[in-house]
């Protein structure tokens, strides 16, 4: 890795954070409305990421930082505890609980998108200047260095970019990822099918994996035609 690709890792680890709370205490918010207080009684019901990190710091803490080391990208994991039986009595109303969280990171990447769009609008940035993307920097000020500006249009870039994979990657329909919990509120066969795959010792894990390379050609379509309504729109 580079040393300006390093220098990022603190902007990228406060994006990730603020990311990884609010999906979590939107978890914790619907399962509360719900009739489910468990995550509310746990304390996962916040927007402190203190609570949170707590709970999963090897996936709050390491696994993001190495990600980033290996790979350029943060990725990792968090968690609101929620009562089993209560999901098993109301399907529907756990469905929407799963749903919250990745609604949550696409709220996050829409806010993102809207204030890199007025930013276009207004003068103060440009599309970057790059035959590809670069997901932590889709925009550059419109005249003289890059400063207060620049570091903004960082922030909103890795914001949008961030929350988009958040949302798309939660949604696969595979335990042990939101996107399951969704399908199995809506479909008793996609229920079964979560209830088997939980069931294997290596189901979370074959979930994780098949969900890694759904991602992987799911991502950029998508993210390339966020980018023609951003810059073309």
């Amino acid at each position: 890795m580079q040393m300006d690709q390093l220098v990022l890792l603190p902007l990228w680890y406060a994006v990730f954070l603020l990311s990884l709370t609010c999906h979590e205490a939107a978890h914790a918010l619907a399962a509360w409305r719900g009739g489910d207080p468990s995550a509310y009684l746990g304390g996962q019901l916040t927007l402190n990421p203190g609570p949170h990190v707590r709970r999963e710091p090897f996936g709050t803490i390491l696994v993001p930082l190495l990600s980033f080391v290996l790979t350029g990208w943060i990725m990792g994991w968090a968690s609101a505890p929620y009562d089993p039986d209560w999901a098993a009595r109301h399907p529907r109303r756990a469905a929407a609980m799963a749903a919250a969280g990745p609604l949550a990171n696409l709220l996050l990447a829409a806010l993102a998108f809207g204030a890199l769009a007025a930013g276009l609008k207004f003068g103060w940035w440009q599309p970057a200047l790059s035959e590809f993307y670069e997901l932590d920097r889709l925009v550059e000020p419109a005249d003289g260095p890059a400063g207060f500006a620049g570091a903004v249009g960082r922030l909103l870039s890795i914001l949008l970019s961030l929350n988009l994979l958040l949302f798309l990657f939660n949604l696969v329909p595979l335990p042990p990822l939101d996107g399951a919990a969704v399908a199995g509120g809506l479909f008793e066969p996609a229920r079964t099918l979560g209830d088997m795959l939980r069931a294997s010792p290596f189901g979370g894990i074959v979930g994780v994996l098949l969900a890694w390379y759904a991602i992987n050609w799911l991502f950029e379509p998508v993210f390339r035609v966020v980018m023609g309504w951003l810059f073309e729109g």
